[in-house]
């Protein structure tokens, strides 16, 4: 199957490097060159992802973004960014995009993050992609030791958490989340395998579909954001970092 990618860069040599590679691999490429220009043609062409540099004159990247969620436009968004800064990195997540990758960058690793994307958008919004339809206990044996609960209707509870797969909502609590695509597959990764101590490299596979190694700092950010809306003060903390390892969900 070819898959349709809009690509808005402002730089005309990265642009173009972007789009000849973009075609070589088999996509159907649409390149434009400034955040006007992405609208439009997100609203014409309803490319399949949509591949957006941060600083574009006009109508930057973070606003491009912005326009489109609210619209409720959810077509993935892989952000291509120069800004190297943890708040820079959370800015476009917060404006809605799914994925991002720090200039300059190796061309595979567009790639693997643009695969990563795809699969999880085809695999249809009713299920958690990147995580499959596993229960609780297949990330790790025994399923036992996981406090979750995956009804047949796709609904994950772990403490005081409630995960709708098909509707793609979360509450903790009474109150509702307003997650990303990849902020609530993380989520639900955690709560469905809650007790259970993943590594690094395994929420990479089950989220990206692709480990970036050690020195990325990319789940530390999404652990980060992800924090700032289900560890709200007040609340017991149920994300918790095991310092070389990885990340749990559980009550302490």
């Amino acid at each position: 199957m070819t898959h349709s990618v809009l690509l808005a860069e402002d730089d005309r040599p990265i642009r173009t490097a972007l789009e000849r590679a973009l075609t070589l691999e088999g996509y159907r490429v649409t390149a434009v060159a400034d955040g006007i220009q992405a609208l439009a043609a997100a609203h014409r062409e309803r490319p399949d992802v949509i591949l957006l540099d941060v600083m574009m004159p006009g109508i930057d990247g973070l606003q491009v973004c912005q326009v489109l969620r609210a619209e409720q436009d959810r077509t993935p968004i892989l952000m291509l960014t120069a800004r190297v800064e943890t708040a820079d990195r959370i800015a476009g997540l917060d404006a809605g995009a799914d994925d991002y990758v720090v200039k300059p960058f190796e061309v595979e690793e567009v790639f693997a993050r643009l695969r990563a994307l795809l699969r999880r958008t085809t695999a249809g919004d009713g299920t958690a992609a990147g995580t499959g339809t596993e229960t609780a206990g297949e990330a790790a044996e025994p399923g036992e030791a996981s406090a979750a609960r995956a009804a047949d209707s796709g609904v994950v509870e772990a403490a005081d958490l409630r995960i709708d797969g098909p509707s793609r909502r979360a509450w903790r609590g009474d109150r509702e989340l307003e997650l990303t695509r990849t902020e609530f597959e993380l989520l639900e990764l955690l709560a469905r395998n809650a007790g259970i101590v993943l590594d690094h490299s395994t929420i990479y596979d089950r989220i990206w579909g692709y480990d970036f190694g050690p020195g990325s700092k990319n789940l530390a950010v999404y652990v980060g954001y992800l924090r700032r809306k289900v560890d709200v003060p007040g609340s017991r903390p149920l994300i918790h970092t095991v310092r070389g390892v990885g990340y749990v969900l559980r009550e302490d």
